[in-house]
């Protein structure tokens, strides 16, 4: 779970991959230690394995002290030079690869939905299809990463979360709360989620199987090659299922690799990654057609690198493509409403960061391309530009493109008791005009004690319109190509307190959103539009985890629990009334999220229990069969228990894993009616 990271009995070893100059985790070329991150948390604390109690006693404490000494060295930083987790200004919140292992998560969008900030709408079971937010944002305006790297959709945030590696292949989670454009560019609007794929320790493979609920069976595997100075890894897996509710059937396969080259002088780093899937579509798009279908490709390549020297130089080139072909009506391609698309984005960085007197200084520029070739998206080609889908998908007849350019400055002060970390990002948009905007941000935190930080942040974000906000066209919903880039600006204050054995945290937050991007209809009878308003949104946060093993000193069956809950507050400011919103005013009011560890008889048996309490504003318009009403129903609150069982010896898990064990049947997207309860059984061999 995304937990405060007090201790750990494998010490992780943390590599910055290709976007380095501003990847939350830097590499600092050494084995490092994980101290206390501030953060939701999934219960689960690592504890060392022995023979005997007494000796699992011993190895316990004495990582506990050793991380507790270790705290000033560990790099978790949310700005481009990289800082110490004493250092940093800013709450990172971590899932780190223990957790992953004991969660009962379906996919990596399951594990986010444990994470006290984040709202994880399901469109569909195992995370087919998902939207993603961060403190009361909506799904476009998360900047989503893999390794470091930029991989979000400017097609649309419907597509962001789709990821070419499996829960397997994770070595952890990392979620940066609150506007980050200074750091992350455009499009980090609300926040940033990094994956960080596992990293080559030793030769090796490990395969995993699991089945059960809705005919559903999975697989994945991975072979790891650990060189002198080369390692190379590579996965695959996939899966399919009859799905949980009407329309939701599934099938999915992914193949990834990555590796390094590791020199005296430089660090090489590459990765490529492949998706593909398709599904029901439920009523995903609108309640007027439930036989909706979708198939998704993506395509991934990145390459890194990063010197040794005095000044960390730091380029990178990156490619992501996508290919989206979708039916209205399933097996229908010629429906008007049926439409296909092919997205690319390609990029490159340069820049870097120097230590001398005065702090840390980074700087860093990059490019970005965002093309879209669409039957439906853009403005009309020539005829003899036109391009045929591959498959059963329709011509693609327009085109749009806009590349983006930014510069970013920052800069680092730490002292004994302080650190002030001040960035700006300059940013051209070739979609919006050809002039600079420019986002300032300034992080603070004050020291009292080793046990005590204060912090306080001022940033600025924007994010621009996704192609589908800007062109797209159904029954139900109309784009608009007079939409302006959102602005964000976003403060945060707050506090973080930790002992052996125990940590809390707690933070208030204030939002002011400019130019907002929804999707109204103000009367009965009218198609959602996109249409651009202001927003106020403050909330605030409050966590806290108990590690019973440390507090205890012993290796005792109750391991850890911990805590979380956000409460948020929304102002629309709109030039008009309305009859539904389809998105942003659907945040959630109250998120209460609980977890505990715990051993059953042996060691090597656990269970860990997973409950989530959601009460969300908003509604949605009700229909009957395809036809839309004029009722709307509001969200009603809902409760949802998860828990796995787990055996864990050194060669080999085997778990039982249900998810909504109550059965409980509720709305959180639209009409779309989640599934009850699901059982998957599985196995994981390591060779």
């Amino acid at each position: 779970m995304f937990k405060q990271q007090i201790q750990e009995a494998q010490r992780v070893t943390f590599h910055q991959y290709g976007r380095k100059g501003y990847s939350i985790f830097n590499s600092l070329k050494k084995e490092v230690r994980i101290g206390v991150l501030t953060a939701a948390t999934l219960a689960t604390a690592s504890v060392a394995k022995a023979e005997t109690p007494r000796v699992a006693v011993e190895e316990t404490v004495e990582e506990y002290v050793d991380d507790e000494q270790s705290m000033a060295e560990v790099t978790v930083s949310g700005t481009m030079a990289p800082l110490t987790q004493l250092q940093s200004a800013r709450i990172v919140s971590v899932l780190s690869r223990k957790d992953i292992e004991q969660a009962g998560a379906q996919s990596v969008n399951d594990l986010l939905k444990l994470a006290t900030g984040v709202d994880v709408r399901q469109r569909g079971g195992f995370g087919i299809q998902t939207d993603i937010s961060i403190n009361g944002g909506t799904y476009e305006q998360v900047t989503i990463l893999l390794n470091g790297v930029n991989i979000s959709n400017p097609h649309t945030g419907h597509l962001a979360a789709d990821f070419p590696v499996s829960v397997g292949d994770i070595e952890r989670i990392e979620v940066l709360e609150g506007a980050a454009s200074r750091v992350y560019g455009g499009q980090a609007f609300g926040g940033a989620i990094n994956i960080v794929t596992r990293q080559v320790t030793r030769n090796g493979a490990e395969v995993g199987v699991e089945a059960g609920s809705w005919g559903t069976v999975q697989a994945d595997g991975r072979v790891a090659l650990l060189g002198r100075h080369v390692t190379n890894s590579i996965s695959g897996g996939g899966g399919r299922s009859d799905g949980g509710t009407l329309n939701d059937a599934w099938k999915k396969g992914q193949l990834y690799y990555n590796g390094q080259y590791a020199h005296q002088q430089f660090d090489l780093k590459w990765q490529a990654g492949f998706s593909r899937k398709g599904y029901g579509a439920n009523t995903f798009y609108s309640g007027s057609s439930t036989d909706q279908w979708e198939q998704n490709e993506r395509y991934i390549v990145s390459v890194g690198a990063e010197t040794k020297g005095k000044f960390h130089f730091m380029p990178s080139v990156y490619w992501n493509r996508t290919y989206d072909n979708y039916h209205w009506h399933k097996g229908q391609p010629e429906n008007p409403y049926s439409n296909s698309h092919q997205s690319d984005v390609y990029g490159g960085r340069i820049g870097g960061y120097v230590s001398w007197w005065g702090g840390k200084t980074a700087v860093c520029a990059e490019l970005r391309n965002e093309g879209i070739l669409s039957s439906s998206l853009g403005t009309l080609m020539e005829e003899d530009e036109f391009v045929s889908r591959h498959g059963d998908g329709k011509t693609m007849k327009k085109h749009a493109n806009r590349t983006n350019v930014s510069y970013n400055l920052e800069h680092n002060i730490v002292l004994d008791r302080w650190t002030i970390s001040a960035g700006v990002v300059a940013n051209m948009n070739t979609g919006v005009d050809h002039k600079y905007r420019f986002y300032p941000g300034v992080d603070i935190a004050y020291r009292p004690t080793t046990n005590w930080k204060v912090f306080l942040s001022y940033n600025k974000g924007f994010r621009l319109p996704s192609y589908t906000d800007l062109y797209y066209n159904s029954p139900d919903i109309t784009g608009n190509n007079q939409l302006k880039p959102e602005e964000n600006r976003s403060v945060s204050l707050g506090a973080q307190y930790q002992l052996k054995g125990f940590a809390m945290s707690g933070r208030t937050f204030y939002n002011r959103g400019h130019n907002m991007i929804d999707y109204v209809k103000q009367v009965f009878g009218d198609a959602a539009h996109a249409d651009n308003f202001d927003l106020d949104n403050i909330g605030v946060e409050a966590e806290a985890k108990l590690d019973f093993t440390a507090l205890a000193k012993q290796d005792i069956w109750l391991r850890n629990f911990t805590l979380g809950y956000t409460y948020m507050h929304q102002n629309r400011d709109g030039k008009y009334s309305i009859f539904t919103s389809l998105y942003a005013s659907d945040y959630l009011r109250h998120k209460l999220v609980a977890n505990l560890n715990h051993k059953i008889g042996w060691d090597k048996l656990t269970a860990t229990w997973s409950v989530r309490w959601q009460d969300r504003m908003g509604s949605f318009q009700i229909y009957y069969g395809e036809k839309a009403t004029d009722r709307l129903q509001n969200y009603h609150p809902y409760a949802h228990l998860d828990l796995k069982l787990q055996w864990t010896d050194k060669k080999f898990d085997v778990y039982v894993k249900g998810t909504n064990i109550t059965n409980h049947h509720y709305y959180d997207l639209g009409n779309i009616l989640q599934p009850g309860i699901c059982v998957l059984a599985g196995a994981r061999v390591r060779l």
